[in-house]
């Protein structure tokens, strides 16, 4: 590519929208510099200068300033919650071919501004001739400018196999977003798209590609929801999660709080308060890395998470009071469900409780426990209950 056409996609790279809005990329989604969740209607979708288009994430390899980006931003589909939907005249649309975009971000990648690559679109002229040129961009990318970073790569609804299986051949990450857990929830939210048949089987798909080809390199899988906007409870959407991590070896599930964008059909339902969010991630985990199973959080009458404890004090508040675990004795799963301690809690305890008794809250601080007062009302020392500091208000 000639300088000035790289100048004049770079250009227009700007005006691509708050893709960082709406497609979480990293490992902690919720500390990514996103301006999100501001009072009332967004009333801004196009940036105004590259540094916007420009997002710092954890990745499984480090921490990467990635260039988040779309193919084009139009789009003849009309998700109710999107600010590219079609139709919609307040969102400028700008399309690249693939030779540009590649070559836009080599610049960047070689001027050291970026060190990685997250390509969504929308679809125009179905979502094959979409993904098509996903890949043809990513190919190029790896190919003419021999980069090796980074690339977590969009799958558009309904692909056909052989073009998932080049993106995870291509890509470290992709992600096929489901937006809603059932679907009805699903039709309420984006009328056009097919829950099982175009997204949920691209995740089994995936996990399928991995299983046959053992011995290559193929991207892992994740998947992101809309929460809050039509209704959707935390029970649906974590029971889904839970059969995803089980069933079809997802790697993590986004939760992105709906927020009201004008100019859509959802434009008037309230924004959804961002602890739910927190909520729904620290659930999550619980049940990816810590083989919790859905039955076991607790839950409101609607469905819903306690926002003003997190699942895990929530369960222990239910359980655990009424039947502490001894820590001299208490196995590497049950350590897991007391508040305070995380994996490497549990192992130094372990470790500890061979040389010796833990007696006393303090033994735990010099295991690396940072906070043993979380553990009081749920533990025993030896026998005995640790001493409790009462409020003084």
């Amino acid at each position: 590519m000639n300088i000035s056409s790289i100048s004049n996609t770079l250009t227009h790279l700007t005006q691509m929208g708050d893709v960082t809005l709406y497609e979480p990329a990293g490992d902690q989604p919720q500390s990514e510099n996103r301006q999100r969740h501001v009072e009332g209607k967004r009333d801004r979708y196009q940036s105004r200068s590259l540094s916007e288009c420009i997002s710092h994430v954890s990745t499984p390899t480090g921490k990467k300033a990635l260039l988040k980006t779309m193919v084009t931003t139009a789009c003849e589909r009309n998700c109710f919650y999107c600010p590219f939907r079609a139709g919609r005249g307040k969102t400028k649309r700008v399309t690249f071919t693939p030779d540009a975009l590649a070559g836009a971000f080599d610049t960047m990648q070689r001027a050291g501004e970026v060190d990685g690559l997250f390509l969504s679109s929308g679809i125009i002229k179905g979502s094959i001739t979409t993904q098509d040129k996903i890949i043809d961009t990513i190919e190029i990318v790896r190919q003419r400018y021999n980069y090796r970073g980074y690339v977590h790569l969009k799958i558009m609804p309904g692909v056909e196999y052989d073009q998932l299986y080049r993106a995870m051949q291509l890509a470290d990450r992709i992600s096929v977003n489901l937006e809603a857990p059932t679907q009805d929830r699903l039709t309420a939210l984006a009328p056009k798209k097919d829950l099982n048949r175009e997204l949920i089987q691209m995740l089994s798909w995936a996990d399928k590609l991995r299983r046959e080809h053992p011995y290559e390199k193929l991207a892992n899988s994740v998947t992101q929801f809309v929460v809050g906007a039509v209704g959707d409870t935390d029970l649906e959407l974590l029971s889904t999660t839970e059969h995803l991590h089980r069933q079809m070896g997802l790697t993590r599930a986004y939760f992105s709080g709906f927020g009201p964008v004008i100019d859509t059909p959802l434009e008037n339902v309230p924004g959804v308060d961002p602890l739910r969010e927190h909520r729904l991630y620290q659930a999550s985990f619980l049940l990816r890395d810590y083989q919790w199973s859905v039955e076991e959080m607790s839950y409101m009458q609607d469905g819903n998470l306690r926002l003003d404890v997190d699942p895990k004090k929530a369960w222990a508040d239910e359980t655990l009071i009424h039947a502490p675990i001894e820590l001299m004795n208490a196995s590497r799963e049950q350590l897991l469900r007391v508040p305070g301690i995380g994996p490497k809690g549990a192992d130094a305890i372990i470790k500890a409780r061979r040389k010796g008794h833990i007696t006393d809250l303090s033994h735990l601080r010099k295991l690396g426990i940072r906070a043993p007062e979380q553990t009081t009302p749920y533990v025993l020392l030896d026998g005995h209950k640790p001493p409790q500091q009462l409020s003084l208000f």
